[in-house]
């Protein structure tokens, strides 16, 4: 390949343009992707409750208007229904993140994510056509994939063109879209709750279609990842790129330097990472020993964890069985509204994590936010087992326990909501980040899906069930203790960092002490590619070589400049 000129700096300060408001619009648009993911997650709560939907799909007669606990407690759909209609969507989506990480690299980030919404409008036309559980649950599945694709590579995306130091804020807009998403569905399904035809649950489900059209046609207007043409080797369509992000001219020194810095860094990891065939590169995603930081088995246990921690704080429990959860406490007087309530609460609190987490950093959040779901989580289940009981029937009990379910959701909004995103998209090195962002969003969704398969046993009044009722709260308060001991031991601080300085700092620190690690030089002065000197950058031509080529090039240079 023909080789590029380009400006390289050993100035930490200069590896990237400065930010403009093209460069958030971008990454703003690109976050809707979070929309009918959240739409997606939110709709099913309210659908399975509805009375058309229980009739339809269970063949039971509808209540008569003064119904017995008996009638009430008898119509409603068995908990394997709740537990296959809503789990399916999950595991279609774990092997959809899966394969998203390889389509990502062969075909770019993009296109892949427009592919998932292709696949997504697919499944969702079959759910809206179904009449009976083996068509819809078949439709969850499909549109599982699509999601899959989305959720995986819209973080992958938008954490590769968005500036450093706003990256945390802007990833976070992706997990502000899941709450409108679900907040959208929320307000659909109490307006059709009480059709007596297909539309309430048809309209909820069709309304999907229309995020992954305004997501899928608008992606044709952005760019692709400079990285990724990194990656591919094709210097110019990533200088083209880059200058389209960063509203800069294809000939500034800003650009020429950021680039650098990409491909310096690219061609380090490309030569410490083993390199091969397809499972070759798979297996580079476990390469390194346990007691190294930076090493690439570390990084994606921290991915994988990471996200299965986020699943273990319960907070889905919330939004897929609401709903049916506070119909079966039989202590609040409107189950959807109560939904509605903590739905709009999770939208109103996750605005804040755009400034705390640049300002406090990525690790801070999430070892507060993951305390303050303790104690929130606690004080609910105490509560519920003591005056919050039915027998005691104390609407005040009842009240205290839905305002500290609030101030549970406002706590994980805040911190682990997004901060899990953030931080997956931030730690890995450039040879492996699609799949291992893949297989940290897959890690995300295989646990949705035994919290999915589990739930309705937990919390269900059926013969063979758990009957946890409000005592399921001690679980998952008891697992966010866990996820305090672990955020403190193994998060590190990524605020404020290129993603290559990441890399950087991984190698020098521990998660404890990551938070006081200040970059000190640039990939591209340590390989060698710049006259230090007075401080002055150098033109230098990369071309993609073999880590060989690479290494010799290097002693070539070294021993130029100091002679």
């Amino acid at each position: 390949m023909a080789g590029h000129d380009l400006v390289a700096t050993s100035d930490v300060n200069r590896i990237e343009a400065p930010v403009t408001v093209k460069a958030y619009l971008m990454c703003a648009f690109a976050s809707f992707g979070g929309i009918f993911f959240g739409y997606d997650s939110g709709y099913i709560s309210g659908v399975m409750g509805m009375e058309y939907f229980i009739h339809l799909y269970q063949g039971l007669p509808y209540l008569p208007p003064n119904p017995t606990d008996a009638q009430k407690n008898a119509f409603t759909l068995p908990d394997w229904k709740k537990s296959l209609i809503t789990s399916i969507l999950s595991a279609g989506t774990f092997f959809g993140a899966i394969f998203a990480g390889d389509l990502a690299d062969w075909f770019g980030r993009r296109t892949t994510i427009i592919a998932g919404c292709l696949i997504f409008i697919v499944g969702v036309i079959l759910q809206t056509a179904s009449t009976s559980l083996g068509l819809l649950v078949a439709g969850r599945l499909i549109a599982g994939f699509g999601v899959g694709f989305v959720s995986a590579i819209i973080i992958l995306y938008m954490s590769e063109i968005a500036p450093k130091k706003v990256r945390g804020a802007l990833v976070s807009g992706y997990q502000f879209c899941i709450t409108i998403g679900i907040l959208l569905a929320s307000c659909v399904d109490y307006g059709t709750q009480n059709r007596r035809n297909t539309g309430s649950y048809r309209i909820p489900i069709a309304i999907q279609m229309l995020w992954a059209l305004i997501l899928g046609i608008g992606l044709f207007l952005l760019p692709e990842s400079p990285r990724y043409f990194v990656r591919k080797g094709n210097l110019e369509k990533a200088t083209h790129v880059l200058t389209r992000l960063r509203g800069e001219p294809e000939g500034s020194e800003y650009i020429q330097q950021e680039l650098a810095e990409i491909v310096a860094n690219h061609e380090y990891e490309m030569s410490v990472i083993p390199q091969g065939g397809y499972f070759k590169t798979w297996a580079s995603c476990f390469t390194g020993g346990l007691r190294n930081p930076s090493s690439n088995l570390r990084r994606t246990i921290l991915g994988t964890s990471l996200q299965m921690m986020q699943q273990w704080t319960g907070i889905n429990f919330i939004f897929y069985f609401g709903t049916t959860f506070f119909q079966e406490l039989k202590t609040i007087h409107n189950p959807f509204l109560i939904g509605l309530v903590t739905t709009l609460v999770n939208v109103c609190s996750t605005p804040i994590s755009f400034y705390i987490i640049e300002k406090y950093g990525r690790r801070s959040i999430l070892i507060w936010g993951a305390l303050g779901m303790v104690i929130c989580e606690f004080i609910v289940a105490i509560v519920g087992v003591t005056k919050g009981r039915i027998s005691e029937n104390d609407p005040a009990a009842v009240r205290a326990q839905i305002a500290f379910i609030c101030f549970y959701i406002f706590f994980f909004a805040t911190t682990w909501g997004p901060g899990a995103w953030v931080v997956i998209g931030e730690i890995f090195p450039l040879p492996i980040r699609s799949r291992g962002v893949a297989l940290s969003t897959a890690s995300n969704w295989f646990w949705n899906c035994i919290i999915a398969v589990i739930t309705p046993y937990m919390v269900g009044t059926g013969p063979k069930d758990a009957n946890l009722g409000s005592r399921v709260f001690f679980v998952w308060g008891s697992l966010c203790a866990l996820c305090f001991i672990y955020a403190y031991i193994l998060i590190p601080e990524t605020k404020g960092l290129s993603l290559e300085q990441v890399d950087r700092m991984l190698e020098e620190t521990t998660p404890r002490t990551s938070a006081k690690w200040v970059p000190h030089s640039t990939f591209a002065a340590d390989m060698g590619m710049t006259d230090k000197v007075g401080g002055l950058a150098v033109h230098c031509n990369f071309f993609l070589i073999s880590p060989l080529e690479l290494t010799m090039e290097i002693m070539w240079m070294n021993g130029l400049l100091a002679w």
